[in-house]
């Protein structure tokens, strides 16, 4: 049998690894450089997003408090905002250079959360929560992953018990975004959105245990808009005051 071997708070660390790798890799060598051992850094950064889709859909799962979850994300989407646009160069009013990569991904995981709330919902009726979605998928289009994430949270979230039916639904959602990124971005980064399958195996590994450090959400909100300061520093050292990616 499967061991399952990985808790919660070890595959959070792996993602803000990969996250942190991926991040420093962009401030470092900006643009869409086609190097090959620089391609490989960023595909090691596809493994931060799937692992945080997946434990807003099991932290909505547990929580005794959704409403408190759903503050929590709000607040820290909006320090992400600053932080995450300092990173790379994007300027803090949206839509002033791009509909891509105007926020950070936490404004999604925000809108994510809120989605499995309406489609759990008994009190919305279902051509509601059709339009309730395709609002949610208009307001997060902007952010980092853009409403993708939205609806890789909710696959995930209404599929749980069921690992193959999540995971295709993940990469369903994530072949969608490739395209976009394929046709308006760039083809090579395009195709590399979907090394987020490697993600699966890690996940697979996931034993339904927090683990023991009870810190950890705290110190990955706190984490989150530091190191992007820490990487906004960077790029300016390095290259001046620009922006290193599209949306900036």
């Amino acid at each position: 049998m499967e061991r399952k071997t990985l808790n919660g708070n070890q595959l959070k660390a792996i993602a803000m690894a990969a996250m942190t790798v991926d991040h420093l890799t962009w401030v470092i060598f900006p643009g869409y450089q086609k190097v090959w051992w620089i391609l490989a850094l960023h595909i090691i950064g596809r493994l931060a997003a799937p692992i945080f889709w997946y434990f807003v859909a099991e932290g909505y799962h547990y929580t005794h408090d959704w409403k408190k979850y759903a503050l929590r994300l709000l607040v820290f989407a909006v320090i992400g905002h600053f932080a995450y646009n300092f990173a790379f160069g994007i300027p803090f009013v949206p839509f002033r250079t791009s509909v891509f990569n105007q926020t950070s991904v936490i404004w999604s995981l925000f809108w994510g959360l809120i989605a499995l709330v309406i489609n759990d919902s008994e009190k919305v009726k279902q051509w509601q929560k059709v339009l309730l979605l395709i609002g949610i998928a208009l307001i997060s289009f902007c952010s980092d992953w853009s409403c993708i994430a939205v609806f890789a949270i909710l696959s995930i979230g209404t599929n749980r018990g069921n690992f193959r039916r999540q995971m295709t639904g993940m990469m369903v959602w994530v072949a969608f975004y490739a395209v976009i990124y394929i046709l308006f971005i760039d083809p090579v980064y395009g195709i590399l959105q979907m090394f987020t399958a490697l993600t699966i195996p890690l996940l697979r590994l996931y034993n339904g245990q927090r683990g023991s450090w009870k810190g950890m959400k705290w110190f990955f909100y706190v984490y989150y808009p530091l190191h992007l300061v820490i990487c906004g520093l960077i790029r300016i050292a390095l290259h001046g005051d620009i922006g290193i990616m599209i949306g900036g």
